[in-house]
């Protein structure tokens, strides 16, 4: 187990922001299925994206990556005249994928595997073990595909192939599997029509729209009123092969914006790498920010982030969860109470968020309650003191970027977490803050 130690001090300079590993995981899916050599530039590689490279591998094809550059050759097992693979008779040993802890992995490449007409096996690590899988099962079976998980939890045994058809799915929880579903079903012998109910996050659908594009694969979104979807998905297309630079994160990005807000220098931070117009659900966090106070500006491809008052604030996060520990901590610095809604998309998450939350502000001094569906957080004086990050890398940040307006030193208990979304992060905070972080010897 690693700790880390962060100090009191004041944020500024210019950084860039971690490549988005939420684009580049479903970049890489689609160059799977491309047939021949795509690039892609996306830095750093963090443990979901290793995941999601090691599933391209074990479904065939070809992987390299050296210094943020990836080729990938796609895989000669999905070239076949209807699009799906197929195997002999005497090849029934199930094919093993590893996810790693990565939920959007399972999820996204369970429907790339049942366009194989042969078994697959989808092992999951850690946290990923107790994270459902219901959802999946359901929505293979109705496109005409085998999926049988261990009473609703990893891991996944999938047979295709899947089938061109008409069905309306529950979204309720994640849009993932939806993900996977719209970058498999263009490849199928017949058109499909997928209808979408209790959406959650639909930005990230949008995301994969606009990166199957970049594939040469086009989906018709034809209804949508933020809940609901329909999707309209031509038949018998071909991705093609792709050269892209992935954007950068907001997510991550929405770490270090907070941190500047409440522990900047008066010129700031500039965060380099991030799109104004992106698709991401987290780039709300510019909005957020504004409401408590904080001055942000974009220069192109760079945002600047300053001080301002720390207002307290009112936001619903329900279709960006993963903004709720930095939200968390940016309403720590307000004199007030602030009221974070979305409480339910946390208890399924590395942790469980809402509670992990709590206890880590706790221990910093910040009272918290949750009522009905909203975190409420009571604002003020940050204490400092020990944390643990509940193997969970969104914790381990959020109480990172605490202590930089804390009283006292953060010591965070398995900061090593943070490799699954963003390795180097720590190096990266001593990079822009006037004090060190530092690894204690452990005892």
């Amino acid at each position: 187990m690693e700790n880390r130690i962060v100090y009191s001090s004041k944020v500024g300079g210019t950084i860039r922001a971690p490549a988005s590993k939420s684009a580049l995981q479903r970049a890489i899916a689609c160059a799977v299925l491309a047939q021949g050599k795509s690039k892609i530039i996306g830095d750093p590689l963090c443990d979901d994206a290793q995941a999601a490279l090691h599933i391209a591998e074990g479904l065939g094809a070809t992987v390299h990556a050296s210094d943020g550059a990836i080729e990938i050759e796609g895989s000669e097992q999905f070239l076949q005249e209807d699009g799906t693979g197929t195997t002999s008779l005497e090849q029934q040993e199930p094919l093993m994928l590893s996810c790693g802890e990565s939920g959007l992995c399972m999820r996204m490449f369970a429907p790339v595997a049942a366009l194989l007409d042969r078994p697959v096996q989808m092992e999951a690590e850690g946290s990923l073990r107790k994270r459902p899988m219901a959802m999946v099962e359901s929505a293979l079976h109705a496109f005409g595909a085998d999926c049988a998980a261990q009473e609703g939890l990893p891991p996944l045994f999938v047979r295709g192939p899947l089938q061109p058809k008409l069905v309306t799915l529950d979204a309720k929880g994640s849009s993932q599997l939806v993900t996977g579903l719209l970058i498999s079903l263009p490849v199928l012998h017949g058109d499909s029509e997928l209808g979408v109910e209790n959406l959650v996050s639909a930005g990230y659908l949008d995301l994969t729209l606009e990166i199957c594009s970049q594939f040469g694969v086009h989906i018709d979104k034809v209804s949508s009123d933020g809940r609901t979807a329909r999707f309209l998905i031509k038949g018998n297309q071909s991705y093609r092969p792709a050269s892209l630079r992935v954007e950068g994160d907001w997510s991550g990005a929405a770490f270090l914006a907070v941190a500047a807000a409440i522990a900047g220098k008066p010129e700031g931070l500039r965060i380099q790498g991030l799109k104004n117009d992106s698709l991401q659900p987290d780039r709300a966090i510019v909005d957020v920010l504004a409401l408590a106070g904080a001055r942000v500006q974009f220069d192109g491809s760079d945002v600047i982030v300053q001080p301002g008052d720390c207002l307290p604030f009112e936001f619903d996060a329900t279709d960006c969860p993963d903004l709720f520990p930095p939200l968390a901590v940016l309403a720590s610095a307000a004199k007030g109470i602030s009221s974070i809604q979305g409480v339910h998309r946390l208890s399924v998450k590395e942790s469980n968020r809402a509670l992990a939350l709590q206890d880590m502000l706790a221990n910093i001094g910040i009272h918290s309650k949750i009522v009905d569906d909203a975190l409420q957080i009571s604002g003020g004086h940050f204490r400092g003191g020990r944390v643990e990050s509940h193997n969970d890398h969104r914790i381990a940040m959020a109480a990172a970027i605490a202590g930089f307006a804390a009283a006292n030193p953060v010591a965070i208990e398995g900061a090593e977490c943070v490799a699954k979304s963003w390795p180097g992060f720590f190096e990266d905070l001593e990079s822009i803050s006037s004090a060190p972080n530092l690894v204690p010897e452990l005892k």
